[in-house]
């Protein structure tokens, strides 16, 4: 597997903790959760594992992926066809997953997102 693709899975488990933490935190969110049978503890477990995850990833990338998590809550998203499922528009054809996948973290041209292929 090549770095870019590991890089890659670290980022999507990433995206995922932070979700949990978020909803973890969310009062309203937590209610739900917890009445359909789920209890989400051990906050500060979340946390830690996020914290170790992220020390793994470059400071470089871990930026990118915070400001753009910051700016619209999922920072990496799947491309189905040439789409990226975060803005909804057809990525440039230079953009294929044969060529970048192996060598480097794709980004949306139009929303800045981090991108992976389905």
């Amino acid at each position: 597997m090549s770095e870019a693709k590991k890089t890659l899975r670290m980022l999507v488990a990433l995206q995922d903790l932070d979700l949990m933490i978020r909803e973890a935190r969310d009062p309203e969110s937590l209610g739900e959760e917890e009445n359909l049978g789920f209890k989400l503890r051990n906050l500060e477990t979340l946390q830690a594992t996020r914290g170790k995850l992220a020390e793994q990833i470059g400071p470089r990338l871990l930026s990118l992926y915070e400001r753009v998590s910051r700016r619209y809550g999922r920072a990496v998203v799947p491309v189905e066809g040439r789409v990226c499922l975060g803005c909804f528009m057809t990525l440039p054809t230079s953009v294929a997953p044969t060529k970048l996948e192996d060598s480097h973290i794709a980004l949306c041209e139009n929303c800045g997102r981090i991108l992976y292929w389905l």
